[in-house]
Parts: structure tokens; C-alpha cells; sequence
């Protein structure tokens, strides 16, 4: 293990000299969210002077960037007469995607915010285009080389062009970008990060790779931790999309009448379970290109029957995070009963002190609901057998 940690300014200028008295790290990188981290040392004069805000935090590991990005907390300091008589400092730090996570949709990013225009239906709209372009856009024009001097991240780029994801509508109006850079990846399965390449922070879209093959998971292995699922009913069947503009709502004159567009999107669960009906409000949106239906097949992601799998692996010389699988990329696990789930990696831990090294911990599932269907019926037969076993204790 090499890990070595730097401090640079927003512009990626490299200041001071590496920190090599730290004690302990922390370091976790998450699917399509912003990272989190922390760092313990001696609370030093030249490292206080390195932890300043707008710094950011390198994490350099084997000779590989890991994570960069702001120091979101750049000194928590303790201190005490007895036990702590020198003091520490503790930094908290994410990577880039969190300066991303900062910023608004502006319906014209061409626009100041107080230039923009006061109709309640004016939004920033991209119909029959490719995912991937959606939220190069997105990004490019809120905070990216295209957006407004004020509004541009320093050294923020976008990568090439990976030509990944399928065509999709998208709709908005002062949503939290990364917000609205999940809801068009979600529909073709694409993921985003940040990386720092050289001088300059890389905006990247990808779509994850199905690793299932050589990415495998078991106790037989030795690299499974833990299995933990819970099962319950869908909170949804039926999806009520309202979309259109309120008939109620002063129409300018020569304008046609607004109207309200319904659609109805139906899970083919509800016949295993019972009909539950949501209303979701798409206020001005049309379904000309299925923008409603779209939003309702998405509710339905997150409203089906809820099957929550949590898996915590570790690295082995054999499967390694980061050289093997990354963010986003489907492994295999083999529970302990001898079934396989398969299911995406949500979240690489880090973990390191200078004495007893490095440990690196892989979140398989989601921390709260995975609703794949495969999934949900896997974890079915899971607690099925999980049952006759116990019965027959």
C-alpha cells in the first residue's frame, strides 16, 4: 500500500509538500453521488496552513488518483491538556462531483438569475436526444466551459464523448443539477463522475459494465463480509401522471387554452400484491415524447416491491476494487444459501492508518431499496429457503 495525500488550490496548483503525518483515512466513493472523506493528523502549523477553504484534497494511491476535491471541512481541531497535548486536525473532504452538486438548472443558463424570465412554464428542455449529450449539457451549461464566467468551476472539462445511453426527454427549472443529471442517467443506466486528470477536473458519463463473470463474491472466496435483505410490499402499483398546465392559469391572449394531459403507467406487480395509486405532479410537461410515461416508468423504479440488499465485500489479490470493477458495474454475489444475486456497486470504502495499513470495503445493493426485478424475486426465494431452514430447526 502508497498512499499519498496532497493539497492543491481550486486551479489544481499543488501547494505545500505531501502530508505524511496523517493517522487516519477514510474515504468513500459513491455511485453517481458526490465522495466523502476524512483525515486525522497532528494539527502541525504547515498543515494548518495547507487546510484552508477553497483548498482541495488529493488522495493518491498506488500511484493512481483515487479521489479529489474540496475541503468541505477543512479543520476540525481538538485539543486537551492531557491525552491530546500536541492537538489534531480532522479534514472532511469530497471530490469534484460536489462543487457539481452546488449548483441550480437555470431554464436559460445563457441568463444571469435575475435575467431570467418570470413565466412559470419556461424551463430548460432537451426532447428525442441522446442521455449521454442530456447531461454533458446540463453540466457544460450551469458550471462547465460553456456556462457563464461566474458560474464556471475552475479546470472543470468535458471528457470525450463516450457515445453511450438512449435517447430520452428531459425537462427543467431550478432542480439541483445532479438531480436532475440522476433522473437521465436512470433511464439508460449510465453513470457520472469527476476525475482529475492532469491540470484539469474531467466531467465523464459511462455506462458500467456487467462485471458479473469475473467480479464474484462468496464466503467460499473470502471476500464477502456481510449479507443483510429486508422484504416489503410496493408503495405504488399504479402511477397518476398530471402533466400540462393548470386551466385555471391566466393564458396570454391569441394563445391556446391550457389543458391538462393525464397518463397512467401500471406495474405488472399489482396483480402479486394490490393496487396502490400515486399522483405525480409533471406541471408542463406534454407527453408528445413520452415524457409523462417516462416519469411514471421511473416511479415505478422506486415505488416496486421492495427488495433491500446490502452486501459488504473486501478486496482480495484476486478481485480488487478499482482494477477489477468500478462505481456502477454489476457483480455477482453467492449468499451464504448458494443462491446468486446479481446487482450493482453502490459505494468503494477506503480505510487506512499508517500502522496497519489499508482496507477496502464494496456496498453491492442499495443501503436502502433495490428494486430490480430479478432482485425481488431472488430475494423471495431467499427468505423462502431462509424459512424451511429455520422451520426445520
Amino acid at each position: 500500500m502508497t498512499i499519498q495525500l496532497l493539497v492543491t488550490d481550486r486551479n489544481l496548483n499543488v501547494l505545500g509538500d505531501p502530508i505524511t503525518g496523517w493517522t487516519t483515512l477514510e474515504c468513500e466513493l459513491n455511485f453517481n453521488k458526490p465522495a466523502s472523506g476524512a483525515v486525522t493528523m497532528p494539527a502541525r502549523q504547515e498543515y494548518m496552513e495547507l487546510l484552508q477553504s477553497g483548498n482541495r484534497l488529493v488522495v493518491v494511491r498506488d500511484g493512481s488518483i483515487w479521489c479529489a476535491g474540496p475541503l468541505e471541512e477543512p479543520q476540525d481541531y481538538a485539543w486537551d491538556l492531557g491525552q491530546n497535548a500536541g492537538g489534531t486536525v480532522t479534514a472532511r473532504f469530497s471530490d469534484d462531483l460536489a462543487r457539481i452538486a452546488g449548483y441550480l438548472t437555470y431554464p436559460d443558463p445563457t441568463l444571469d438569475f435575475e435575467s431570467q424570465t418570470t413565466t412559470a412554464d419556461a424551463r430548460w428542455t432537451r426532447k428525442s436526444v441522446n442521455a449521454e449529450l442530456i447531461i454533458r449539457a446540463l453540466v457544460n451549461e450551469n458550471c462547465g466551459p460553456g456556462a457563464l464566467p461566474d458560474r464556471r468551476i475552475e479546470q472543470l472539462v468535458l471528457a470525450p464523448v463516450a457515445g453511450v445511453g438512449s435517447t430520452r426527454a428531459i425537462s427543467t427549472r431550478f432542480e439541483p443539477l445532479l438531480d436532475v443529471c440522476r433522473t437521465a442517467a436512470a433511464w439508460s443506466r449510465l453513470g457520472f463522475r469527476t476525475r482529475q486528470v492532469g491540470d484539469e477536473i474531467q466531467f465523464e458519463v459511462y455506462a458500467p459494465a456487467d462485471r458479473t463473470g469475473i467480479a464474484r463474491f462468496s464466503a467460499g472466496l473470502g471476500n464477502l463480509r456481510s449479507v443483510r435483505f429486508t422484504m416489503s410490499a410496493p408503495t405504488a402499483t399504479s402511477e397518476l401522471v398530471m402533466g400540462g398546465t393548470d386551466p385555471a392559469q391566466q393564458v396570454p391572449s391569441g394563445e391556446p387554452p391550457n389543458e391538462r394531459v393525464y397518463r397512467e403507467v401500471t406495474s405488472a406487480t399489482v396483480g402479486d400484491w394490490w393496487r396502490v395509486e400515486k399522483l405525480l405532479q409533471e406541471s408542463g410537461k406534454d407527453d408528445a415524447d413520452g415524457e409523462l410515461t417516462q416519469a411514471g416508468t421511473r416511479a415505478l423504479g422506486t415505488d416496486a416491491p421492495q427488495a433491500s440488499l446490502a452486501t459488504v465485500t473486501v478486496d482480495t489479490e484476486d478481485l480488487r476494487a478499482g482494477r477489477d470493477y468500478g462505481l456502477g458495474d454489476k457483480v455477482a454475489v453467492v449468499l451464504p444459501t448458494g443462491l446468486q444475486i446479481s446487482d450493482i456497486v453502490q459505494t468503494i470504502r477506503l480505510e487506512a492508518t499508517p500502522e496497519e495499513g489499508e482496507l477496502v470495503t464494496t456496498v453491492v445493493g442499495t443501503n436502502d431499496k433495490t428494486t430490480l426485478t430479478r432482485t425481488v424475486w431472488t430475494v423471495r426465494d431467499l427468505a423462502y429457503r431462509l424459512g424451511q431452514i429455520e422451520g426445520r430447526g
